[in-house]
């Protein structure tokens, strides 16, 4: 595990330690969640990754604007361990099969 700070010097970092999933609260200090997704959806190097958006945005249009952006999974908060695991497990199982 490897956390960040913030988003501006998360693309290079990520793209050196190669992550099995990113899990990432969409607000962020200094970048747009959403514009990290399609700035990693739009990297190379990064684009495979799946993308696990935590967020307190839950409103009419927030799940699909988020995963419009990228992002593979998606859970609002408060997140309860049980369907946090779950979404966890699912995306990297996926990614394995793929």
């Amino acid at each position: 595990m490897e956390p960040f700070a913030d988003g501006d010097d998360f693309i290079a970092r990520a793209a050196n330690f190669g992550p099995d999933l990113v899990i990432m609260d969409i607000q962020l200090p200094n970048v747009s969640g959403i514009s990290l997704i399609e700035a990693m959806k739009g990297d190379l190097r990064l684009r495979d990754v799946p993308i696990l958006a935590v967020t307190a945005y839950a409103g009419k249009g927030d799940e699909e604007k988020i995963r419009d952006a990228g992002a593979e999974g998606y859970l609002s908060k408060p997140v309860s361990i049980h369907p946090f695991m779950s979404a966890v497990n699912a995306l990297i199982d996926r990614r394995a099969a793929a």
